[in-house]
């Protein structure tokens, strides 16, 4: 799965601790998201798309047959 979190966080300006902050996790998280290594829960991705003004559709995409 890819996505487009760090790309949404330049466009805010915001740093990973910024986006952890407004969401509720660790900026360690934050970066397990962007990086691909952690998938996250319907509810995070939801909190996430609320935050970005966005549509969880726009924050992540599937790669290939995932």
């Amino acid at each position: 799965m890819k996505n487009t979190i760090k790309v949404e966080r330049a466009k805010k300006n915001w740093t990973q601790a910024d986006l952890a902050t407004h969401i509720g996790i660790s900026r360690q998280a934050v970066n397990s998201i962007e990086t691909g290594k952690f998938i996250p829960s319907t509810l995070l991705a939801l909190r996430m798309a609320k935050v970005f003004e966005t549509t969880v559709e726009v924050l992540f995409q599937l790669e290939g047959e995932n």
